[in-house]
Formats: C-alpha cells, sequence, structure tokens
C-alpha cells in the first residue's frame, strides 16, 4: 500500500499518438495517383423493409399461427451506406497523425514526491529502450493499414503511403499493406525500422513532435461498399419511425472514419497480456485489457497484470516482474488518461 505522502489524487496524462478522422475518396487502382479522377465520397440514405430476425418469445416460437403474423410484420429501416462509384475499384483513405514528446510530464498532477518518482521511473525507460519497442509496434500498424479495419478485409491489394510533413525533411515510405500480417509484431524492413525511428525520437524526447500524412490505398472492387465509422444511436425507441437506425460519419460532407477507431487501431499492440499465448491476438492498450465487442477484460486487477496494479509500483520506482510490464505500462501513458487515486 502506497504511503499517503506519495499519492496523487489528481492525475491525468495527455495522448502522445494524435491521429486526425481519415477522410475517404474513391479512385481506381491503376490510376490511384491521378488527382483528377479522385472524388470524396458521400453517404447515401436506404429505407429498407426487412425481416424479422430477432429471437422471439417461446410463446410465438411454438405457435405457427402466433409466428407468421409476426413475420407479416413490416420491418423498416432507415439507414446510412456508402459505395464507391461505378467507375472506382479503389477506396482512398487519408488522415495525419502527429507524435508528441512528454511522457515524463503528467499534464495534472497534485504530489510533488509522487510526481518526481513517477518522471524519474520514465527517464530510466526512456534511457533503457528509447522507446524502440513500442514506436516500432507503432509503425507496423501503420504500415499493415490496421486502421482500414473492415475495409482491409478482402482486398485484392492494399499500398500504404506515409509522408513524413516536418519542416526542412522529405521523406516519404510505401508499403505493401497486404503483405504485413496483422498477428505479430516480429517481420520488420528497413523502412518500417526508418519510421519506427522517427516515432521513438518524438516519444522519447529527442524531437518535439512528428507529423505525417498517412494515405492508404485499398483495391475493394467497384462499387463495393466501404465502410465509415458508425455513430451512436442515442435514440432507440423503435416506436420512432423518424430516425435512422444507423449512422455513418461524415467530415465536412465527405465520408470520415472517427481518429478515435483510427487511433485504436494503431494502439492495437499488447501482445503481453496473460492469454495471449492462446489467443495469438493483439488487442488495443487499455488499462484492463478492455476488447468490446468480445465484453471481456484481459488484464483483471485479481491477476495484477492490469495498469493500475503495475503503474503504481512503477510510478513509485519499484521493478515490475518483466520489460513486458514496462511497455504496457508505458503503452497506456501515450494513449493517455486519468489516473488519480484515492488516499482513503
Amino acid at each position: 500500500m502506497a504511503k499517503k505522502e506519495n499519492i496523487a489524487s489528481v492525475l491525468a496524462f495527455e495522448k502522445k499518438l494524435v491521429p486526425s478522422d481519415g477522410l475517404m475518396y474513391g479512385t481506381t487502382w491503376d490510376n490511384r495517383d491521378d488527382l483528377s479522377i479522385l472524388k470524396p465520397l458521400k453517404l447515401k440514405e436506404k429505407s429498407v423493409r426487412g425481416t424479422i430476425s430477432n429471437r422471439l418469445k417461446k410463446a410465438i416460437e411454438n405457435d405457427p399461427q402466433k409466428l407468421d403474423a409476426e413475420v407479416r410484420k413490416a420491418n423498416l429501416q432507415t439507414v446510412d451506406s456508402c459505395a464507391l462509384l461505378a467507375e472506382h475499384d479503389t477506396l482512398k483513405l487519408q488522415f495525419t497523425l502527429k507524435v508528441l514528446h512528454g511522457v515524463e510530464k503528467p499534464s495534472a498532477c497534485d504530489n510533488e514526491a509522487f510526481n518526481a518518482s513517477y518522471t524519474q521511473a520514465v527517464k530510466t525507460y526512456i534511457e533503457q529502450t528509447s522507446f524502440q519497442e513500442l514506436a516500432k509496434r507503432y509503425a507496423l500498424n501503420i504500415a499493415n493499414a490496421r486502421f482500414l479495419w473492415r475495409n482491409r478485409v478482402g482486398t485484392e491489394e492494399i499500398e500504404t503511403h506515409v509522408k513524413l510533413k516536418s519542416k526542412g525533411e522529405n521523406k516519404t515510405w510505401v508499403f505493401n499493406s497486404k503483405s504485413i500480417k496483422l498477428n505479430g509484431f516480429d517481420p520488420s524492413n528497413d523502412n518500417i525500422d526508418l519510421l519506427a525511428s522517427y516515432i521513438a525520437s518524438a516519444l522519447s524526447g529527442e524531437r518535439e513532435f512528428v507529423l505525417f500524412e498517412i494515405t492508404s490505398y485499398a483495391n475493394i472492387g467497384n462499387t463495393q461498399d466501404v465502410y465509415p465509422s458508425e455513430e451512436l444511436v442515442l435514440d432507440k425507441n423503435p416506436n420512432n419511425k423518424e430516425k435512422k437506425s444507423k449512422i455513418l460519419y461524415e467530415k465536412d460532407g465527405i465520408a470520415a472514419m472517427h481518429s478515435q477507431k483510427i487511433g485504436n487501431a494503431l494502439r492495437t499492440i499488447d501482445t503481453w497480456y496473460p492469454e495471449y499465448s492462446e489467443r495469438q491476438q493483439a488487442i488495443a492498450i487499455e488499462p484492463y485489457g478492455s476488447v468490446t465487442n468480445l465484453g471481456k477484460a484481459f488484464r483483471r486487477p485479481k491477476e495484477k497484470k492490469d495498469f493500475f496494479n503495475l503503474f503504481d509500483k512503477f510510478a513509485r520506482g519499484e521493478q515490475l516482474d518483466s520489460s513486458e510490464d514496462e511497455h504496457f505500462v508505458m503503452a497506456v501513458l501515450v494513449r493517455g488518461g486519468v489516473f488519480g487515486e484515492s488516499s482513503k
């Protein structure tokens, strides 16, 4: 248990990987660099009549007449959709990514002793690792275009361009994203290593920041659906026929992906959680290893592998069991958040 004089009840960290929203365009694979044929993707509204497909009460399931009556009910829906034009076969997704320094300095901390011990712990981590492991994993998630999410499935080819936007530097890397696997972070090449070195230089404080423009082309086929981010529908009253049941995200009239969703893809680097050896799938960096679509936390406090158990030791200068635990703690701090501790 931490001494009361070394407890920060107010403690917050700003995120150090800052992606923009991703804008979506249509083009052709053979002429993907030709801006004259590039078209912003627009959302379309559809009104459809669906069928009843949810689970029914046993009384209805076991009564043919009641079942037929239920099936005859109109399941009317108004939804947003988005697709390539007939002359286009390729999705272009473009966003910027800023990587910041200063992870050793909380944006808010109300305890001087805690701040001093935390700062020293992070400086030691930087001296020993220079953020190389985390930077390599972020670079691989850029190179493999994990941020395309569902748009990555069923593609013929994917090519990702990363342009360094820092003043006085003109560097561009091109990756065959389809050839870079999503599982595991061992494969690398000179371009990935160089990209990682720029990310690491910002995170470790050698640079104030670096800014990248990231453009990914995915050959998905003419007129095929594309998948922008979906907005949260707060009013789910089935009797309200004026509301759409699926609302997609757009920015300035262009179909888009949330910056939060892109950020989630970039930080899907946690292969250090207890069940990884069985699942062989990376999960996003979260304090409790939360995966919402599975309804499961892979880092449970009972096992002492959640962020808070590890962070409380790390920030006060205690040695963690492994370098993997240190990488996880630092990745959560790069993610940012509010982590104050009660003194009670």
